[in-house]
Order: C-alpha cells, then structure tokens, then sequence
C-alpha cells in the first residue's frame, strides 16, 4: 500500500493492489467539499491516472454519515460571496472536476450516507455508483438560490432520464437508495457492514481483467455519449479496439484460457 501528498489532510489518496483509493476525509462536515479538498481531488485523479499500476479507482467518503454533502457552505462569504468569486472557486474546483473527467481507467463511487449537491455531481462523474441502503441523494440548489452548470444537469439527466431530473431539481427533495436505484442514479444497494467488501471485491475483479479491453470499453461508451453520429463513434475507438487484438494480452487471455488458468494481464 502506498499513500500520496495532496497538500492537504482533508483527501487521502493510497494504491492499495491495482486500485486506487480516494477518500473525502472532512467528516466534521460530512465530507462537505473545501476548496483545498477540490485542489487535492484533482491531484489524486491525475496522479492515478498516469500510474500504470492502477486499474481501478474507488471514492468514498470518511465517517461512515456523508460520501460528500456538497460545497462547505461556511467558506462562501470568504470565497463565493459573488459572481465574481465564484469564478475563481469554479476555477479552482474545475482541477477536481477534470481530473475524474480525464481518467481513462473505471471510476467507482462508494456511496455511504447522505450524498448531495456538488456530492452528487462528483458520484455523477463515477462509471458505476454502489450506495448503502441507508444513503442519501439530494440537489438542493432550488432551496439555497443556486444555479446549477449545464454540465451537472446533463450529467444527471443521461443517467435518469430528464423528466425525473427535473423531479430531483424542481422539488430538491432527498432520494432514498431503494428509489436511487429504481431510477438509475446507483446501480447497487448494499447493506452498509458489507459495502467496503463488496466494493474492495469489485473494484479488484476489474483490476484482475485486460486494462487495454477495460479502457476500450470505457472510451467506447464515452463516444456513444457525445457522438450523435455511429460512425463517428466508432472511428474514435477504432485503434484502440485494433491495439487489444495485437497486444500481448490478448495472446495471454487465450493461453489461460486454453490452459483453464486466470490470466495475468500486463497491460500491453
């Protein structure tokens, strides 16, 4: 196990076999997101993804009562007081943002307790979402006067269907687990003694299986996102669709196959 510097003790980043672990560690606030947690998340990401050691990489938040219940709220007199300030926030919260954007290798949220807000969006931007059955979801925005970006709302709306993103804006109700799974923004709900070990046993399984097949896959699914048009998206992964069948990889996964062993996937 290995643990990194994030400039700050509010997010903790360790490698932990060939998952990456980030963990929002301000539980005094429920994991509430500072402006020093934004910067460091951003370091974490960027660092795991240019680690060829990592294959997969979980968040969760400290405490066991929030994944992240959103922005820290006592900072923005001093740094989201206006238009003006919450450009330069945004700003710096974008290197956060980004950096879960730009990871090529799956991207799991680890959902314990309330997850709300700016919370939400981060979940948003995991590929798969496990969530307690004692979890929480809510964008409150409409109860504090804020807007929310195009890009969360996009986010929430492809994965929920828009009529019932504007259920979760609109009311700014909370949504219970059973109910986030039934509409789609979690795809497991766990009973909380046995999350942490079945989130460790997925995010290994994914880890143990061919990481150019993995991050095909991953780019393969973003093209169907944000190309309307098929060919397109399938221009855009082609190669890296052709690189798995020449890769030593491949030729491992028919011999464990032949010999009925599990492979030993290298990533080349």
């Amino acid at each position: 196990m290995s643990t990194m510097d994030l400039g700050t003790p509010r997010i903790l980043a360790e490698v932990q076999g060939g998952v990456g672990w980030i963990t929002f560690n301000h539980p005094e606030r429920r994991n509430a997101m500072s402006l020093d947690m934004w910067q460091g998340l951003g370091i974490a990401a960027e660092a795991f993804e240019r680690d060829p050691a990592v294959r997969a990489v979980v968040m969760k938040g400290a405490g066991g009562k929030a994944f992240v219940s959103g922005a820290d709220i006592s900072e923005f007199e001093q740094h989201r007081a206006d238009a003006q300030q919450k450009q330069t926030y945004d700003a710096i919260a974008a290197r956060g943002h980004a950096g879960l954007a730009a990871l090529s290798k799956p991207l799991i949220a680890m959902i314990d307790g309330y997850c709300v807000g700016g919370g939400l969006a981060i979940a948003l931007a995991a590929d798969v979402r496990f969530a307690a059955s004692s979890s929480r979801f809510a964008i409150p925005a409409a109860r504090l006067g804020l807007g929310y970006d195009y890009r969360g709302v996009a986010a929430l709306a492809r994965l929920v269907g828009p009529s019932t993103a504007k259920d979760i804006l609109f009311s700014a109700r909370f949504l219970e687990a059973d109910e986030a799974l039934r509409v789609g923004l979690v795809n497991f709900v766990v009973d909380a003694e046995l999350l942490g070990e079945r989130v460790a046993a997925y995010a290994a399984q994914i880890a143990a299986n061919a990481p150019l097949t993995v991050h095909a896959a991953k780019q393969a699914l973003q093209a169907f996102e944000h190309y309307s048009d098929a060919a397109e998206g399938a221009d855009a992964v082609a190669a890296l669709v052709l690189h798995c069948f020449d890769s030593e990889d491949y030729r491992e996964g028919r011999r464990a196959f032949l010999a009925k062993r599990a492979p030993q996937f290298q990533g080349r």
